[in-house]
């Protein structure tokens, strides 16, 4: 049973409790069991024994971090702040040039005693130490730093920023924002010139180049910005979030064409990248290229998706257009996402019928759609339903559409109004019968629209 437990230290379920059960005594002297035991407790909701076992744990392997963390912060939850700085106190004394422990140490002292000056002061004598143990390390520099900038001594604290390592640009960046007042001539070229030896080292570093860019156009620096995503773009083509941010900011630096090329390119590697089609949708549509300005709308609605609206909307526009192909599929999508909107089934029906590749088939949607509300019909909806039903041969069927569409439309639609009219005269005429109700129709129509 204690190999078993040696084994596998976390037993869930029923099983679990078992083998604690029955465990000999000689296992309560392993720290993972007990550890195993306070997680299954804690996952059970059973909180004070939870904390007696991490308690048991700890006591029985003090200088294990994962530990310390824990039962400090139980005891921290139970208002017991002195215990949870004891633990803290007890294993930085056990291991006091750990950086992994003694930096855990300091993060806890800020939280536990913010405002505590004796707190601040063994902060301030840790980092010290360790920084005199590794005077370019990192999370010791930035630690201290933000000591010394809380304590009102921003001169000390500037002079930490040297002592960064070249790779950690990102980093002298974000503390010298901190430290300098923003437009301090200095400190930007400082900056500048740190990202470029940083970007020297790593240009295919996505983080950094994305950092660099954003610092070069935030301070006039366009070209330079631009620069920095070619060469990252280059070194790591896989990038396709720093290519489109690339092609946006081409078009704002006015280089149009690269701009373009840039974002199109991408579409050819990634089709349905939001970013650059949203771009180029803009881009198009500043510059008046209708068709390419809807072409980009359309892949990005069936990509995010959008209301009914949004989809009857654009779909509209590439029906007057004449491209009821670019309809069809955008009106697809729509259907697939909003199957019961009446109207979405209409329209998609409609560009079906006036698309060539599937026009044949349309008669179907049409009945589906009717169906979906056949209380409130569209008029030039039923106008087209009444085409398609006169292609399958269904004459009868046309001029009850035909008719529908002739009393749903309102007043003020006296042209469209006149125009069914006629229609149905035609159908009339061609089929040899009603003659006079067809004369009749004529005239009614020309009451209403004499210009046909």
């Amino acid at each position: 049973m204690k190999r078993l437990a040696t084994m596998f230290p976390v037993i869930p379920g029923a099983m679990g409790s078992l083998l604690f059960a029955v465990a000999p005594p000689a296992a309560a002297q392993n720290p993972r069991l007990e550890f195993a035991r306070g997680v299954l407790e804690a996952s059970r909701g059973e909180k004070e024994a939870a904390a007696r076992s991490f308690e048991s744990a700890l006591l029985l392997d003090p200088g294990a971090l994962p530990l310390v963390d824990r039962v400090s912060a139980i005891r921290l939850d139970n208002g017991d702040v002195a215990g949870a700085t004891r633990v803290w106190r007890d294993i930085a004394a056990r291991k006091p040039d750990d950086a992994r422990v003694q930096l855990s140490h300091v993060d806890f002292l800020k939280t536990a005693g913010r405002h505590d000056a004796l707190a601040k002061q063994l902060r301030a004598a840790i980092l010290e130490h360790l920084l005199s143990l590794n005077p370019a390390d990192p999370p010791v520099i930035e630690r201290l730093f933000q000591l010394r900038m809380e304590s009102g001594d921003t001169e000390s604290a500037r002079s930490l920023l040297d002592g960064l390592p070249l790779h950690s640009a990102m980093l002298y960046a974000s503390l010298a924002r901190s430290a300098y007042d923003a437009g301090d001539a200095r400190m930007l070229e400082n900056i500048h010139s740190r990202f470029q030896g940083a970007l020297e080292l790593a240009p295919d570093d996505p983080a950094l180049a994305r950092a660099a860019a954003e610092h070069y156009r935030t301070n006039d620096r366009m070209e330079d910005a631009i620069a920095v995503l070619e060469r990252h773009t280059r070194a790591a083509p896989w990038s396709l979030a720093l290519r489109a941010r690339l092609g946006v900011y081409q078009f704002a630096a006015k280089r149009d064409e690269a701009g373009r090329a840039t974002l199109e390119e991408l579409l050819e590697i990634h089709p349905r990248h939001v970013l650059a089609h949203q771009s180029l949708a803009k881009f198009h549509r500043l510059r008046g290229n209708h068709a390419e300005e809807l072409h980009h709308s359309s892949e990005l609605l069936k990509i995010r998706g959008g209301s009914p609206s949004d989809f009857l909307d654009l779909a509209g526009k590439w029906l007057d257009a004449e491209r009821p192909r670019e309809a069809r599929l955008l009106l697809e999508k729509a259907v697939f996402d909003h199957p019961e909107n009446a109207s979405l089934a209409r329209s998609h029906a409609i560009a079906c019928r006036r698309d060539p590749e599937t026009r044949k088939s349309s008669s179907r949607l049409f009945r589906e759609a009717a169906e979906l509300d056949a209380e409130n019909p569209e008029p030039d909806f039923l106008i087209e339903a009444a085409e398609a039903s006169l292609e399958e041969g269904q004459s009868k069927q046309a001029e009850d559409h035909l008719r529908a569409a002739i009393r749903a439309y309102p007043p003020e639609a006296k042209k469209q109004t006149a125009a069914a009219m006629r229609r149905l005269a035609d159908l009339w005429v061609s089929e040899n019968r009603n003659p006079g109700p067809a004369e009749a129709l004529r005239q009614r129509a020309r009451a209403l629209d004499p210009a046909p």
